[in-house]
């Protein structure tokens, strides 16, 4: 009779074992924790509290308890946690996939459940597996812009990591004892049932295959972190797809994530004499300023990155603009509030923004009118952009159509 994947005959490469499979999870346990924790850090950096206009999961519910105001100092902060979220994230992806090989065997042991606490244990195995796999899935798609997935990224990831991450420590809860047990013994036991009954000849030792998964995780990590860097570091981020070249030259010639023409804007409305920022505030003040009566308003200038959800960065440009704080003095707040900033894009997330107060008083946040003492192109905003140290690139608003000021 042909053995089965429910026969443990079947199951015969001699690498299996307590010991390869602890080491694996020893190093999951610390990168997933960091990798949680970053991407926490990165839905707080969007606001979400400002609802219902940033709020991109409407139902989180108790899953919020620790969102705060995001900070705008230091100025890289979003720069460095969205780039070690993503990074990490690639470079852990061999890891997951041995640890998952090892263990492969033991989702087709029989019977199914021999008790109810096991049924509850391989019920948490099949969170544990499915989670990581969806995690890692979309996380990859959203950092190479592929959006295949059924819905928004958002919901879709945040939900997603919880059900993970609480299986995660119920897992982690149950086997890290015995891991680090098995860590430190110099052999493998015999009677675990990772073991093979009847193992192959072995073609590579167990320290040969965890240097493979080394190596192909040290890989990843030299191809992917350079593009949240200045300088020749960018050139070797090969799998990022803002990576490689900077696109284009001259003051302009810096990531994006959106074209104008993607966005869907009309060279029409953005010209001279069509073109009028509105700036509402308080009891429907309401100011209309072009384009040449923002450049004869005070200008000050910020040098600042901008730092995106799928962990590519710039380096600091030159930015010069008005001071969102000036911009709510003019339609009455001495003490700068919320402000609700809305786009002429027409296609894509992120049409409306808002950013929280201590954001509009940061003294480096401008209405950009110019970058790198250019004019700002019509990919990068023109006529006019929101640029805020420290906030994901998507509230950093091209296009600025509108801006109301007060409680939202």
């Amino acid at each position: 009779m042909p053995r089965t994947p429910f026969s443990p005959a079947f199951w015969r490469s001699p690498l299996r074992g307590p010991r390869f499979t602890a080491v694996l999870g020893v190093l999951l346990l610390g990168g997933i924790t960091l990798l949680f924790g970053t991407g926490l850090l990165s839905y707080a950096a969007y606001n979400p509290g400002l609802s219902p206009v940033n709020d991109k999961t409407p139902d989180k519910g108790l899953l919020g308890f620790y969102l705060f105001a995001w900070p705008t100092g230091p100025h890289w902060l979003y720069r460095l946690t969205q780039g070690v979220h993503v990074t990490l994230g690639i470079t852990l992806v061999p890891v997951l996939l041995a640890k998952l090989w090892s263990v492969v065997p033991r989702l087709f042991t029989l019977p199914p459940a021999r008790s109810l606490g096991h049924a509850l244990e391989r019920l948490s195995l099949l969170l544990l597996v499915g989670g990581a796999l969806f995690e890692f899935t979309t996380g990859i798609l959203n950092v190479q812009l592929d959006y295949v997935f059924p819905g928004s990224f958002y919901p879709l990831h945040f939900y997603g990591a919880w059900v993970f991450f609480a299986a995660f420590l119920a897992h982690a809860a149950l086997k890290t004892p015995t891991a680090l047990r098995n860590l430190r013994r110099m052999r493998e036991e015999t009677a675990s049932d990772l073991v093979p009954v009847r193992p192959a000849a072995p073609t590579v030792s167990r320290r040969g295959a965890l240097g493979l998964v080394g190596g192909a995780s040290l890989l990843l990590f030299l191809t992917t972190f350079g593009r949240g860097f200045d300088g020749p570091l960018r050139r070797t981020a090969l799998l990022a797809p803002h990576g490689g070249a900077e696109p284009g030259s001259g003051p302009n010639g810096f990531q994006i994530n959106k074209t104008a023409a993607y966005a869907g804007i009309d060279a029409r409305e953005t010209g001279a004499e069509a073109w009028r920022l509105v700036v509402v505030g308080r009891t429907g003040r309401t100011v209309r300023l072009s384009r040449a009566e923002l450049l004869a308003m005070t200008q000050h200038r910020a040098a600042l990155p901008i730092a995106c959800v799928e962990g590519w960065s710039t380096s600091d440009q030159q930015w010069r603009g008005v001071r969102l704080r000036d911009l709510a003095a003019l339609v009455g707040y001495d003490d700068p509030p919320d402000v609700l900033v809305e786009s002429l894009q027409r296609h894509g997330a992120f049409r409306r923004a808002a950013l929280r107060a201590n954001q509009v008083a940061d003294p480096r946040s401008l209405l950009a009118l110019t970058v790198g003492g250019a004019t700002l192109s019509a990919d990068h905003g023109y006529p006019a952009r929101i640029i805020v140290p420290a906030a994901p690139g998507v509230l950093n608003t091209k296009w600025v159509a509108r801006m109301t000021f007060g409680d939202l």
